[in-house]
């Protein structure tokens, strides 16, 4: 987020060090809890809609949901899975944001439009955060980038879980019932590598049209915000953050596609216990 919307961070690495030198090892915890504590409701939203759409449309093309999906199918429950992560996800990806940009330095010359002073806490926290959003911006601010989250999440989930299902289906051995914990976890891995990496264009836009607002906005959607920053920075801007998208969506995407599998077997084999 600081790298994609925030100003005067050369790379990754003085990112780091910036960050840490003004604010500790606190900084890189800003925003932390409206995700932690809604991140299992998303996932498992997200990953249920995935896996039911499936699940339908198996049972309608071929009349038995456990016939193993085609690629269609797949890109279908996918695109349905990311509209229905951003219905969820927006809300808490913008109070993170907001909360992570609220003391970066804004260098523009009419700042005075906000009474806010830039470099001091605007929200206290999530919740105020949340409310104060919500009163002066409305649900339209609450929802400010989803345009941007939609074009990034529809195809990210695409090209998260085909290209596990893909992997898994090569790295699982002939014969065996269902991939190993080592294949899920790298195959699980690999996919959120491709995804964040993919994806990593439309999320700078979308963290920029969510840390605009914390001051004044100088975005009027998802267009312009795409051509204003092209204009100033030219195309290399869309890829800032690449390295750290994709570096994260390794060890992030194998941990959530490990939990989920082993989950699903913990319960098949507690009904199966259940139920002889």
């Amino acid at each position: 987020t600081r790298l994609q919307a925030g100003q005067g961070y050369g790379n990754t690495l003085n990112c780091v060090l910036t960050v840490y030198r003004n604010e500790s090892v606190a900084g890189f915890f800003k925003g932390m809890s409206f995700p932690l504590a809604s991140i299992a409701v998303y996932s498992s939203v997200v990953f249920g809609v995935f896996s039911n759409t499936q699940r339908l449309l198996s049972q309608l093309r071929h009349g038995d949901p456990s016939h193993a999906p085609v690629l269609a199918d797949m890109a279908l429950a996918s695109v349905v899975a990311g509209f229905v992560s951003v219905g969820i996800g927006s809300p808490v990806e913008l109070v993170k944001i907001r909360l992570q940009m609220q003391t970066q330095p804004y260098i523009e010359a009419n700042i005075k439009l906000k009474p806010t002073v830039p470099g001091f806490p605007v929200y206290q926290g999530p919740i105020h955060c949340f409310r104060t959003v919500l009163q002066k911006e409305g649900i339209a601010g609450i929802y400010r980038g989803a345009g941007a989250m939609l074009l990034r999440d529809v195809p990210g989930y695409c090209l998260y879980f085909i290209p596990y299902t893909f992997f898994c289906g090569w790295i699982t051995p002939d014969g065996c019932m269902s991939p190993s914990p080592s294949s899920v976890w790298l195959a699980g891995g690999v996919a959120g590598a491709i995804s964040w990496g993919t994806a990593t264009p439309m999320d700078v836009v979308k963290s920029r049209l969510q840390a605009d607002g914390v001051y004044l906005n100088k975005y009027k959607g998802t267009l312009d915000c795409i051509l204003q920053s092209y204009q100033h920075e030219g195309l290399k801007v869309f890829f800032r953050g690449i390295t750290v998208n994709a570096v994260r969506g390794f060890p992030t995407s194998a941990a959530m596609f490990l939990g989920y599998e082993l989950s699903l077997k913990a319960m098949k084999r507690d009904q199966t216990e259940t139920n002889p």
